[in-house]
């Protein structure tokens, strides 16, 4: 002790509730909270590889803000999944600047799991579009992606929030940004996308009651609320993660003062 410590972030899944990511980040950076290690899963990818990528965080609020599901959604045969996706990794391309992950300014891991073997599979390594493409990739909606022979879905199934990967790259202190669904809640169910989103919540919630999530600090936006496609629902995802994050500032100050003494 008496060194920094170095601190991992872990953004969970959640789909358009992810954009609340965006918020919890804006807010360690005002507070001075340097981020060592970063991992992600579906949506928390996305925007961990972002910022990993060194996109501007004020941007990409702006950019979630004006996001339509028509600039990413390519609809396809559905022998493997609704979307073929290359829409959304030429977008991804677009933002992280065709990066891979050694050109990012921090060490960072996006989370899939391989449908075939039922295995979860850290990406670090390759172009950072292709990671976050594979680690997106919900079952049923968007086709599989395949990376070195592994057909990949959305790593959501198996883990939503990978603080073990944190963990793994050695961090000291590990926070931990969950916005699931409450499932719970009505919601509509009109369509199968809705019926493929509904399903998947009520699996993670099942796993997650024996798994949990393993975190010094673990921030929830209250967004539980939001369905899984509601982009108009984007300024409110973003406060909602501004809050959750400036409530958890003090304690996470405490933890690295105490790891420094």
């Amino acid at each position: 002790m008496g060194d920094k410590p170095k601190i991992g972030l872990a953004l969970g899944a959640g789909s358009v509730r992810g954009i609340a990511h965006i918020g919890v980040l804006q807010v360690l950076d005002k507070a001075g909270i340097h981020i060592d290690y970063l991992a992600g899963s579906s949506i928390g990818s996305m925007v961990g590889g972002f910022y990993a990528a060194d996109l501007d965080l004020k941007r990409l609020e702006q950019l979630s803000y004006q996001m339509d599901w028509d600039l990413v959604t390519d609809l396809t045969v559905p022998r493997q999944g609704l979307i073929a996706g290359n829409k959304v990794k030429e977008f991804i391309k677009l933002l992280t600047q065709n990066k891979r992950f050694s050109d990012l300014k921090l060490p960072f891991a996006a989370v899939a799991a391989d449908i075939q073997k039922g295995e979860e599979v850290v990406l670090r390594e390759g172009l950072v579009a292709d990671a976050i493409r594979a680690s997106i990739s919900i079952p049923g909606v968007y086709v599989p992606h395949e990376i070195n022979d592994r057909l990949l879905v959305d790593g959501a199934i198996l883990n939503r929030v990978p603080t073990n990967v944190i963990e793994d790259f050695g961090a000291d202190i590990i926070i931990g940004v969950d916005v699931s669904y409450d499932v719970t809640q009505d919601g509509n169910v009109n369509n199968i996308f809705e019926i493929i989103m509904k399903t998947l919540g009520i699996m993670e919630r099942e796993i997650m009651k024996y798994k949990g999530i393993d975190a010094d600090v673990l921030i929830r936006p209250k967004v539980g609320h939001v369905p899984s496609r509601a982009l108009d629902k984007a300024e409110e995802c973003v406060a909602a993660g501004v809050k959750a994050a400036e409530e958890k500032v003090p304690k996470i100050k405490e933890l690295i003062k105490r790891w420094e003494k």
